[in-house]
């Protein structure tokens, strides 16, 4: 389906859902900071993860309300924007714009991130995906402009996130730590549950069938091997046909039937009009339900002046034990 441009979004948003305020803000800060010192401070070893798992019980209340609630249901959009979460700006380096830029050394937002992910569930990453870190930086690189994928900057379609592999995650936590200079990139949601009334009887029932292959998205580079057999059909939708999960990427989902294909075409006109578009400020943290909702992203131009946008981000599961065969010495990164 053709690409929108920004001033044809149907639903902007340019404030979070609400603000965390200044008392508790100052109060996450101090504890991230205390993750940022004392001998373990690699963000990928799994010491400096459980020091994060224990420092989300000290974190304000209101803001571990807010993301119990939502774990228990996510709500009409799968996504909720709390902002004034501190991010450091007046410590910010430049921002990265080198292929596959992560976050390895402790700072105030990847604390920040890994708190949130621990209260949500448990970090996860992929080997074949940014090295396997756990916190990555989402930021637009030189010559790969028209990169379908976290390094781009043109528009980037509908997906879920890894719907190709057996243990996709369940959330995805973005936090931002610079907004473009034009203010006009947006992160485009659209959740499952207001896009579903949407869909015709035969679409739905379409969209439930094995009649789709998800394959890795350009992010995990060619000839990824996940240590399954090779793509198999796989259906959109499953679960409960009230409120089902989704696994779907706009690019790399391909339709084997004619019915799938029309479904699948209809499924992306019910997100298109049901969308809204995030205009992201430093501070807000997102968390997406990634098992109900799609996200994409508008274009945007940046500079390469070290002010450009700046996003990072962290997988959850809820369930770090379904992939342990995919995870070796119980760790956190999928291998395969």
């Amino acid at each position: 389906m053709p690409e929108t441009t920004p001033d044809t979004h149907r639903s902007t948003v340019a404030a979070a859902d609400w603000d965390l305020g200044q008392a508790d803000a100052d109060a996450c800060e101090r504890l991230a900071r205390t993750l940022c010192t004392g001998g373990h401070d690699q963000v990928d070893s799994p010491e400096w993860v459980a020091r994060a798992r224990d420092a989300w019980e000290d974190l304000p209340p209101r803001l571990r309300r807010a993301v119990r609630r939502f774990r228990r249901h996510s709500g009409p959009h799968g996504t909720i924007v709390i902002g004034g979460l501190p991010v450091d700006q007046a410590g910010l380096p430049a921002t990265p714009a080198v292929p596959g830029s992560v976050q390895r050394q402790a700072t105030v937002p990847a604390a920040v991130l890994t708190m949130v992910a621990c209260g949500l569930g448990e970090p996860l990453a992929y080997l074949a995906e940014k090295s396997g870190a756990l916190v990555q930086d989402v930021v637009p690189v030189p010559g790969q402009e028209t990169f379908h994928g976290n390094a781009g900057s043109v528009p980037l379609s509908f997906h879920t996130e890894n719907g190709f592999h057996p243990h996709p995650p369940d959330y995805v936590v973005f936090l931002c730590l610079r907004a473009d200079h034009d203010r006009v990139a947006g992160m485009r949601v659209a959740g499952l549950r207001r896009a579903l009334p949407l869909l015709t009887p035969a679409g739905r029932q379409a969209l439930f069938a094995p009649e789709f292959i998800t394959t890795p998205p350009p992010s995990f580079g060619p000839g990824t091997a996940t240590g399954e057999p090779a793509a198999e059909p796989r259906p959109v939708l499953s679960g409960a046909a009230e409120d089902p999960d989704i696994r779907m990427a706009q690019l790399v989902t391909t339709p084997l039937t004619p019915r799938a294909a029309a479904a699948l075409t209809e499924f992306g006109r019910a997100c298109e009009e049901t969308a809204r578009t995030l205009r992201l400020a430093p501070g807000d943290l997102v968390v997406i339900d990634n098992r109900v909702t799609v996200h994409g992203r508008t274009a945007f131009q940046p500079r390469y002046d070290g002010a450009d946008r700046w996003l990072q981000r962290t997988y959850v599961t809820t369930d770090l034990r379904r992939s342990r065969d995919h995870r070796p010495h119980d760790g956190h990164i999928l291998t395969r």
